[in-house]
């Protein structure tokens, strides 16, 4: 299992994530496209897309050039079936690559929040082991309208959508899934200024919510993690089931 991952932002991470392709002995290649701009040249070299979050915005073209190529990028590879998932500013570009509006400054949240699950999303397996609601991580100012032929999984009073799939297996999530307790202690410690100015008393407040609500996050952000990963399992065997067909 081949998956590409792109990295907007520096020690953005993956967490959560990491651990489920590790268990699925999956083959990971970056894309540090804040260093260098360079994208996937070519889809059959990955078995599925993971595009993180970053601090620009999924219409910031002028300052991040690459940005209208990895919209095209992620379309071209939900369009070939692949597993694609898009976190917190991935599942922003998502939205633009499938014609939906991105809403700049429209919806701030940050820390530990509940996330509700849509009647949609309890059927979906990406968030069917979730139950109604569950409590998970989130750093955003920004939003984005539904795109016409997505789903809508999940929902919060700030961000009306929280989670979206677009056919079999493209995901976004306007949460940081992936970020387990370890992931927040990193950002914590690397973006002290920046959490200071948006979430003011937070940093001080840490160690406690971490204490409240991290297992529960930590867990639900596994869960999602591994059903992800699990479609691309799928993916691999539907392709080696046409091939000897």
């Amino acid at each position: 299992m081949r998956v590409a991952v792109v990295e907007n932002m520096r020690n953005t991470g993956l967490g959560a994530l990491a651990r489920a392709l590790d268990e699925a002995g999956a083959e990971i290649e970056w894309f540090r496209v804040w260093q260098d701009g360079i994208l996937p040249q070519n889809m059959s070299d990955h078995d599925a897309l993971v595009v993180l979050g970053g601090e620009q915005s999924a219409l910031d073209d002028e300052a991040h050039p690459y940005l209208p190529e990895l919209a095209r990028l992620a379309r071209r590879f939900g369009d070939a079936g692949k597993a694609v998932l898009g976190i917190c500013l991935g599942s922003q570009i998502l939205a633009r690559a499938y014609g939906a509006d991105n809403l700049l400054g429209a919806a701030r949240e940050f820390g530990w929040h509940r996330i509700g699950v849509t009647a949609e999303g309890r059927m979906d397996p990406l968030l069917s082991a979730l139950g109604g609601e569950f409590t998970i991580f989130e750093w955003h100012a920004d939003t984005f309208t539904l795109p016409e032929s997505a789903v809508r999984l999940a929902t919060s009073p700030v961000a009306e959508n929280q989670a979206f799939r677009i056919g079999r297996a493209v995901y976004g999530t306007q949460f940081h899934f992936e970020a387990d307790t370890s992931v927040v202690e990193e950002w914590k410690a690397d973006f002290p200024e920046t959490i200071a100015r948006i979430a003011p008393g937070w940093l001080e407040n840490h160690a406690e919510l971490a204490a409240r609500h991290g297992d529960a996050a930590d867990a639900a952000g596994l869960a999602i993690a591994r059903a992800w990963v699990s479609l691309i399992e799928r993916q691999e065997i539907v392709m080696l089931s046409q091939a000897s067909a």
